[in-house]
């Protein structure tokens, strides 16, 4: 019991892991492109989501995570070598699948992906900028992550082949210290479209201020002129140093 310090033999969280069917697409003999024959028009719906795996545990807790998942990761990777030959309609079809990781938070990609706590300084789970690089860019961004490439690093993490000190050998990784355990999709994070949405924003509100919608092209020095305005305003009634403005 609690009062003794032995604390729940199971831990008060648990992780579900479902999958849906997305879409299934036929490509014609001596066709180009693919033809859809189903989309799944809710794809969040808990109708079309199917539980594959409920477990009890903490998604910090890797061995157990890993433990669990590891046979479906490993059947999910023997389904992506072969295919399905099903008789569909008194002729046999050859099937194939493709799957997409999507629906994990920030913690839960880090930790499929062998990539450090969200403390670390490489703050993105998409590309290798550090926090002082964003702070800098707050705009151009792209993903250039990949499930390939952080195997590849944790292995130069692993065996350090250079013979490099802990800081440098970090440097070389990006932020990999882990080995990378189930492929996740790349898609835009909470962070990154909070920065897409203020530099829209940011944009929308100086045409608002130019006016823009009644047709003339501005010249680049009226753009500076109501640029300032705006940032003398999120200055003065916001509190906001222009450079902030994405956090």
């Amino acid at each position: 019991s609690e009062k003794h310090g032995g604390g729940p033999a199971l831990p008060e969280k648990a992780v579900r892991f479902s999958f849906t069917v997305m879409s299934v697409s036929v490509r014609p003999e001596g066709g180009e492109g693919e033809v859809t024959l189903f989309c799944e028009p809710k794809p969040n719906s808990e109708l079309s989501c199917k539980p594959l795996c409920l477990m009890f545990v903490d998604e910090s807790d890797h061995e157990t995570l890993t433990a669990i998942l590891g046979p479906v990761v490993a059947e999910r990777n023997a389904m992506k070598e072969s295919r399905l030959i099903l008789s569909v309609g008194g002729l046999l079809r050859s099937f194939r699948f493709h799957f997409r990781g999507t629906g994990y938070d920030e913690k839960m990609v880090r930790e499929m992906e062998g990539l450090e706590a969200s403390g670390s300084t490489y703050i993105c789970t998409l590309c290798d900028s550090t926090r002082t690089q964003a702070s800098q860019n707050m705009v151009l961004h792209s993903v250039t992550r990949s499930h390939e490439e952080n195997g590849e690093r944790y292995e130069v993490w692993r065996t350090n082949p250079y013979s490099e000190s802990a800081d440098e050998l970090r440097d070389r990784v990006k932020g990999v210290s882990a080995k990378p355990f189930m492929e996740t999709l790349p898609t835009i994070d909470a962070l990154h479209c909070d920065i897409g949405n203020a530099a829209e924003f940011y944009k929308l509100f100086q045409d608002e201020i130019g006016e823009v919608h009644a047709g003339e092209a501005p010249s680049r020095e009226e753009r500076r002129r109501w640029r300032s305005a705006l940032d003398k305003q999120l200055r003065k009634k916001l509190k906001l140093k222009p450079v902030m403005r994405m956090n």
